[in-house]
């Protein structure tokens, strides 16, 4: 299975064996469905009710979708200190530092936290854990980009200042209680609502 979230809504490429009554579904149909077709199925679809693409061959319906898409590979985290954990205001919602890696120079861990050490203005987290890895599309310069971005638990010690990245469009960096942080929820961008869903599934089995 592959989630994606399109305009901010999930769409999961799944096998026949996965399919959910619960949820819409199509038929994946190779000289017919694609990705402007998909995004036409999005009415009514929230992080709550998936639509579902049913493929014969999962993988190769996910690749021919996206086939066209500039791929980005990004890292961020969910990072917890005695204060809260770390949110940034970006594009008017509350959202987690994440951002682009160096694929040739360094590793998603690496990248998580040099994002993070930018985006907020901290140094030295640590990472406790991996989280997950979400998968979203956008535009960029009119150009369609594929982004999966690799989500780990951090922790952080320190006293550093918060600072938002404000050339990233940042505006704002808190420190806000888990309750705080789960209640965004619904009012962030798709791919960060699954990332406080698999958090809380994590933290629950901890």
């Amino acid at each position: 299975m592959y989630k994606v979230f399109i305009d901010h809504r999930p769409v999961l490429f799944i096998s026949a064996e996965e399919l959910s009554t619960k949820y819409r579904s199509i038929y994946w149909e190779k000289d017919a469905t694609n990705f402007n077709e998909i995004k036409k199925q999005l009415k009514g679809i929230n992080i709550d009710n998936p639509l579902q693409i049913v493929c014969e061959d999962v993988k190769l319906a996910y690749k021919l979708c996206f086939q066209d898409f500039k791929k980005i590979t990004a890292a961020g985290g969910i990072v917890e200190s005695k204060d809260g954990f770390l949110l940034i205001k970006r594009k008017g919602m509350w959202d987690l530092p994440k951002g682009k890696i160096n694929k040739k120079k360094e590793t998603a861990e690496a990248g998580a936290i040099r994002e993070v050490e930018e985006e907020c203005g901290i140094t030295s987290p640590t990472i406790d854990r991996f989280i997950c890895k979400t998968i979203h599309s956008y535009k960029y310069k009119n150009d369609p980009v594929l982004k999966k971005t690799h989500w780990y638990y951090m922790h952080y010690e320190g006293n550093d200042e918060l600072t938002p990245q404000e050339d990233e469009g940042i505006t704002k960096v808190a420190w806000k209680s888990y309750k705080k942080m789960m209640e965004i929820r619904g009012r962030t961008f798709g791919s960060i609502n699954e990332v406080l869903d698999q958090f809380k599934i994590l933290i629950t089995q901890k």
